[in-house]
């Protein structure tokens, strides 16, 4: 394996690993995690996986889900499994696969009830990272965002959930494609870098097969004007809380909580 650098996630809940040069984690792997509207015992994918930031934030908010990882790149998928076993994940299953062009047939008869992902987004005609892996996480293809939009309808049940996080300036082509591939129900919540920033990404659900009308949420501020982190967001980045974007989960969060409502 690669050069590795040891740090943490989730302030330090997780022990992970990742390569000294090339794609390096952010916040937007614990970030789509928070949104998964993921209830205990359900099935749930990531699709891009890397080095499995994202499945193990969710897996450490809810730990009893049955999480799948798919990723192309064969050294991050060794990386992934490095990670899960560091942190006693036993309930992860990998695949090693070009999403959504040659999926394995091992995948569950049974249909997954998310899906989730941060897609590659940079523009094919850039110029190319040095740096193999980050090039495959970052590089898209022309159709790269809607393929792995509609390579999700192949996943999930009737009314499953899709979460993507993506640059705001993506946002009108994954809410067409999302649209032409039967998912309604679309949630747009911007995050914000400061109050009065504009927000520069943004997370996005649909649910597959419904027909519920759009909604935009306030978002979340996740610095201060002094460049920490807010309450809101250290809440969620360093405790674990979920984000709640889907009508379901407030609504499920009013009835446990009434006086909060």
């Amino acid at each position: 394996m690669s050069s590795l650098s040891s740090g943490t996630l989730m302030a330090g809940k997780i022990v992970y690993d990742q390569f000294l040069s090339g794609n390096r984690t952010g916040l937007e792997p614990v970030l789509i995690a928070a949104a998964v509207p993921a209830r205990a015992q359900q099935r749930v994918a990531e699709i891009g996986c890397g080095a499995g930031a994202g499945l193990l934030c969710l897996s450490q908010r809810l730990p009893e889900l049955d999480l799948w990882g798919i990723e192309a790149d064969a050294p991050s998928i060794e990386l992934a499994r490095h990670n899960l076993a560091a942190n006693k994940r036993e309930n992860v299953t990998l695949l090693q696969a070009t999403f959504p062009y040659d999926l394995p047939g091992i995948l569950p008869f049974c249909r997954f009830d998310h899906c989730f992902a941060n897609p590659p987004w940079h523009p094919t005609e850039g110029t190319p990272s040095p740096h193999a892996q980050r090039d495959l996480a970052r590089r898209a293809l022309t159709d790269t965002l809607e393929s792995w939009i509609k390579g999700c309808t192949r996943l999930l049940r009737h009314k499953g959930s899709l979460t993507l996080i993506l640059p705001a300036s993506l946002m009108s082509r994954a809410c067409t494609a999302l649209t032409e591939h039967r998912f309604g129900d679309v949630t747009l919540f911007p995050l914000w870098p400061k109050t009065g920033r504009e927000a520069r990404l943004m997370l996005i659900q649909g649910r597959y097969g419904v027909k519920g009308p759009s909604r935009i949420l306030p978002g979340l501020t996740l610095h201060t004007p002094e460049g920490g982190f807010t309450p809101e967001s250290s809440r969620i980045l360093k405790e674990g809380e979920a984000l709640r974007l889907s009508l379901q989960q407030v609504q499920a969060a009013t009835r446990a909580n009434p006086g909060n409502s």
